[in-house]
């Protein structure tokens, strides 16, 4: 066994004494699951953010919360790290639903108080607003491949690795996602 699988494999066994400590209510062993992947879910979270410091600084805080929260959910089927991304890609894609639907309520208002003062409608706005009405209506699966694909600029093994999916899954999923939206703004566009 060369020094590098040793010392991969010797940190493997902390850290699965650190996720024990921690599911026991141990805080110290929680920093220390903190500390060893506060960067990358940072990354992971500003590369979603769309590069926004402050979103992604609340997403992590979010991802960790919800991580000591749903500690007893950790089965061990898969390493600690990929169960924490997978979790943190959960809550950001979350709070980017709540976001796209507080948005789009916001936009809708703003669009009536438009046609109102204009009496004419803004078809920008309009088009905005179709393109994300088609994404949200996709199936799960496909959104997230769309999301984390063509807006968040993920390669298809990484959505394979953070949804569990095989990489042949993923572009099949980027693949009906964009057909889908591609009929969902032509039937738009017809009414």
């Amino acid at each position: 066994m060369t020094t590098w699988q040793h010392d991969k494999k010797e940190l493997s066994a902390t850290e699965t004494r650190w996720v024990e400590k921690a599911r026991a209510g141990d805080h110290l062993a929680f920093e220390q699951i903190y500390r060893s992947h506060c960067g990358r879910i940072y990354g992971l979270c500003w590369r979603m953010c769309g590069g926004d410091k402050a979103l992604a600084e609340d997403m992590v805080q979010e991802a960790f919360v919800r991580a000591w929260n749903k500690l007893d959910l950790f089965r061990g089927d898969s390493k600690f790290g990929t169960w924490l991304h997978r979790l943190t890609v959960n809550v950001v894609l979350s709070d980017r639903r709540s976001q796209l639907k507080r948005l789009q309520r916001e936009r809708e208002l703003s669009d009536d108080l438009d046609r109102t003062l204009v009496g004419e409608r803004d078809v920008s706005a309009g088009l905005r607003r179709d393109l994300e009405a088609a994404i949200a209506q996709l199936p799960e699966r496909a959104r997230t491949v769309l999301v984390l694909y063509d807006i968040e600029g993920y390669q298809h093994s990484e959505i394979a690795e953070m949804t569990g999916m095989a990489v042949g899954s993923s572009k099949a999923q980027l693949h009906r996602a964009r057909k889908l939206v591609r009929k969902v703004l032509k039937d738009t566009d017809n009414s």
